[in-house]
Formats: structure tokens, C-alpha cells, sequence
């Protein structure tokens, strides 16, 4: 037996069919725009609030605090000079003793040879104060022989005509004695320089004063031998 249909209910089967989804995506689609746009809009207000000017009191401390100076240090105190020292003074240059007046008119006892022959040689006599404190550069009263012993000419240098000189170095002591002579030049070398010696180790002096007292000098001699 076959079913009937009425005709309500085939108005109903041949109703046409709804797209699939219907409204509902377009309404989610509206509010998902609407939500964005809100979004984005509170995004913008939330940076333009956090870039927004600091309030005036905090304005103020920040402005107080970039223009407070820190007060210098105070400066270091300037090292005391210490006053310099005062040096001393070197001992003064021994002075020239000039023995020339004192063996003028002296004979040697030797032929040909005179004292006086020393005249010219007077600015190689020199006196030494080394061994003497003193706070003059000379002596008040130069060294003055009291014996001079004969000098012996070499015979050697006698017989073959030989002439020449000797320079001496001589220490005379505070008493007047000779300490110490050494020689300086001999002209010839080895003629003359023995005959010298012996003889200027025997002579006597009266010692050389300063300011009233006796005091050691060094005195350079030239002894010259002629046979003229």
C-alpha cells in the first residue's frame, strides 16, 4: 500500500535549500573586525600614554639633580722648600812662594854655577798648601834657606862639557826641614838628577809662616849646571 502525501508536507520537501555556514560566519567575521579595531585603537592610546611628559614634580627633582656641581676637591698642600745647603769651600790654590831672594848671592861652591841664575826662572817656584788648612790663597812670609849644602858637578859631565838643568819638587816642613824631593825634569836625562837630590836633602829652611804661624809648603826649584 502505497503511503499519500499531503500537500503540506510536500510544500515543505520542495522548499530550496540554505546555503551551508548561513549568517552565522558574516557575524563572526563583523565582530572579529570590530575587535581589531578596537585593538589596535587601545594599543595606540596605551603608547601614547606611556610617551606622555613626566609630571611637573618629576621634572623638577630631575632638573635639580643635573645641575647640582659637586664642590672641588681642595687642593693639595704645597710641599715646604727646604733651604739649600750651603757648600763648602775648596781649599785654596796653593799660593806662589818665590825662593829667588833668598839664594841671590849664594856660592855653590861650583864653577860656573850662581844662584843668581834662578832670576829668570821665579814663575816656576810654586808653594803648596795642601797639607795646611788655610782660608787665604797665600803665605805671609815665604820658606827661607838657612843652610844650603855644596853640590858636587858630575865629573862625567865636567870632562865632557856637559850643561844643563834640574827641576825640583821640594816638601818643606813646618820646622824648615825638606821631607820630600822629587824630580820634575831633568835636561839631560840622567846627568844631573842624583847631584840634586843629595845635595837639596841637606839644606835648611826657615819655614814659611801665615797669620803668625808655621805652615808646610811644596816649592818647585830649577837648579841650572853651567860651566860658563
Amino acid at each position: 500500500m502505497r503511503d499519500e502525501i499531503s500537500p503540506k508536507e510536500s510544500a515543505a520537501h520542495e522548499q530550496p535549500k540554505r546555503p551551508i555556514g548561513g549568517w552565522r560566519p558574516l557575524v563572526f567575521g563583523l565582530f572579529s573586525m570590530v575587535g581589531g579595531t578596537v585593538l589596535v585603537v587601545g594599543t595606540l592610546l596605551v603608547i601614547n600614554g606611556l610617551s606622555e611628559a613626566p609630571d611637573r614634580d618629576d621634572i623638577q627633582a630631575e632638573t635639580a639633580f643635573a645641575v647640582q656641581k659637586n664642590e672641588p676637591p681642595p687642593p693639595p698642600p704645597k710641599p715646604k722648600r727646604e733651604p739649600p745647603k750651603r757648600q763648602r769651600s775648596s781649599e785654596p790654590t796653593p799660593p806662589m812662594v818665590s825662593l829667588d831672594s833668598s839664594l841671590s848671592g849664594i856660592d855653590f861652591g861650583l864653577p860656573g854655577f850662581s844662584a843668581s841664575d834662578l832670576n829668570d826662572l821665579q814663575d816656576e817656584l810654586l808653594g803648596d798648601t795642601r797639607d795646611v788648612v788655610m782660608t787665604d790663597d797665600s803665605v805671609d812670609s815665604p820658606p827661607r834657606p838657612t843652610y844650603q849644602a855644596p853640590m858636587q858637578y858630575p865629573s862625567s859631565a865636567r870632562s865632557r862639557g856637559v850643561e844643563g838643568y834640574v827641576v825640583l819638587s821640594l816638601l818643606i816642613s813646618a820646622t824648615g826641614e825638606i821631607e820630600k824631593v822629587q824630580v820634575l825634569e831633568a835636561q839631560p836625562s840622567g846627568v844631573f838628577e842624583d847631584a840634586a837630590q843629595e845635595a837639596v836633602r841637606k839644606w835648611q829652611f826657615q819655614p814659611a809662616q801665615y797669620q803668625g804661624r808655621n805652615v808646610k809648603v811644596w816649592a818647585r826649584q830649577r837648579v841650572r849646571f853651567d860651566l860658563s
